[in-house]
C-alpha cells in the first residue's frame, strides 16, 4: 500500500534534508534545488511513501537519488566510473601532492642544502638562519647578531652566493 505523505509532515523535515544535501554538494543553491526537487515529487505523487521506514529515511533517500541527479548534470562533478584507458574521464586526474620519488627527491634536496647552511662560517651561518630560515626581520635579526642592517645584507648575500656554487 502506498500512500502520499502530508505535506507537513514532509516540510517539517526540510531544514535536515537541506543540512543533508549541503555536506554532500558544498553548493547551497544545488542543495536547495534538489531538497526542491524531493518536495516536488512527494507532491506530484512520483514518490509515494509505503510507510516501511520513517519519513525522515525516506525522504533522505529520495533525496540522495536526487543529489546523484544533481552530481551528473553539473559539469563541476565528472564522473570517474568510466574506465577507458585511452582517456575517459578519470584518466587525466592528478593528485597535486608530491609522489613517493618526488618525496624522497625533496627531502634529500633539504638535508644537503642545512647541510651547506651547516659548513658556513659562524657570522654567514648565523645572518642565513635568522633572515632566511627562521624568517625574522632585519631589524631583530641585526639587534642578536650586534650588527648593522647592510652587513646583515653582505652576510647573508654571501651566504646564498657559497650555497649556490
Amino acid at each position: 500500500m502506498t500512500t502520499t505523505a502530508p505535506i507537513a509532515d514532509v516540510v517539517a523535515h526540510r531544514a535536515y534534508l537541506v543540512r543533508f544535501a549541503m555536506r554532500r554538494l558544498r553548493d547551497p543553491m544545488l542543495a536547495e534545488d534538489a531538497v526542491h526537487d524531493v518536495f516536488e515529487a512527494v507532491l506530484s505523487g512520483r514518490a509515494t511513501f509505503a510507510g516501511r521506514a520513517a519519513l525522515r529515511s525516506w525522504l533522505t533517500a529520495v533525496l540522495k537519488h536526487k543529489i546523484v541527479d544533481a552530481m551528473r548534470r553539473s559539469p563541476l562533478h565528472e564522473s570517474l566510473d568510466e574506465t577507458d584507458e585511452a582517456g575517459g574521464p578519470g584518466h587525466d586526474v592528478a593528485c597535486p601532492l608530491p609522489g613517493p620519488e618526488e618525496v624522497v627527491e625533496q627531502r634529500e634536496l633539504l638535508e644537503r642544502a642545512l647541510a651547506g647552511i651547516e659548513a658556513l662560517p659562524a657570522g654567514l651561518r648565523d645572518a642565513i638562519r635568522l633572515r632566511v630560515i627562521e624568517e625574522r626581520s632585519a631589524e631583530s635579526a641585526c639587534r642578536e647578531l650586534g650588527i648593522s642592517e647592510e652587513n646583515l645584507f653582505v652576510r647573508v648575500h654571501r651566504a646564498r652566493k657559497r650555497l649556490l656554487s
